[in-house]
Order: structure tokens, then sequence, then C-alpha cells
């Protein structure tokens, strides 16, 4: 079970990424300003490996750290209109994934 927790995690935070990507520099840009826009995912890129490798400490922080881009989702789904706004739902579906997964991770890595 740890580990299908481990590679939910994992899988939605490389997904989160690549969508992320792939809105600002190709699906919905925001103006002229897309291509800074991308620099929100590198706070997701620093603890990837830690991730993949399992450490149960990058799981507890990035656990809290996720609810910025489920604000971030919820915030554009509501206030953007189109492709954008489905993009977002999108992005609050993956981080919620994330956050379950690494939750229970957590809790079954404690025990």
């Amino acid at each position: 079970m740890k580990h299908y927790l481990q590679l939910g995690a994992s899988v939605s935070l490389i997904l989160l990424i690549l969508l992320l990507c792939s809105w600002e520099l190709f699906l919905a840009p925001f103006k002229n300003y897309s291509s800074w826009l991308v620099l929100k995912t590198i706070p997701l890129l620093l603890p990837l490996f830690n991730i993949l490798k399992g450490k149960i400490y990058t799981y507890q922080w990035m656990s809290m750290f996720i609810l910025l881009y489920f604000i971030e989702g919820a915030v554009r789904s509501y206030s953007d209109i189109g492709l954008s706004s489905r993009i977002a739902l999108f992005e609050i579906f993956l981080t919620i994934v994330f956050f379950i997964c690494a939750t229970f991770y957590v809790r079954l890595s404690r025990q």
C-alpha cells in the first residue's frame, strides 16, 4: 500500500509540473509574461528527487506546501474563463491527489 501512495504522489507531482509548464508557455499564456510565470514550477522541482526516493520529511512539508498550488488553482478556476479555467480544475485535482497520497504515506511510514 505504501508503494502505491509513493507512486501516486510522485506521478501527481510530475504531472503537476508538466501541467504548469505547458499551461504558462503554450495552453493559456498570460499575455507577454508567461515565460516568467513558468518559474512557479521551480519550488516543485526542488523536492522532486526526495519525493521519488520516499524521504518522509519531504513528504511532510510538501503536503502543506502543495496547498499553495491548490489555492492558485481555486482562484484561477473561479476568475479565468474557458480553457484556463478547466486547466485550473485539473491543477486542483492533482494537488488533492498529491496531498492525500503524501499524508497517508507519512502516516503509514510512521507506524
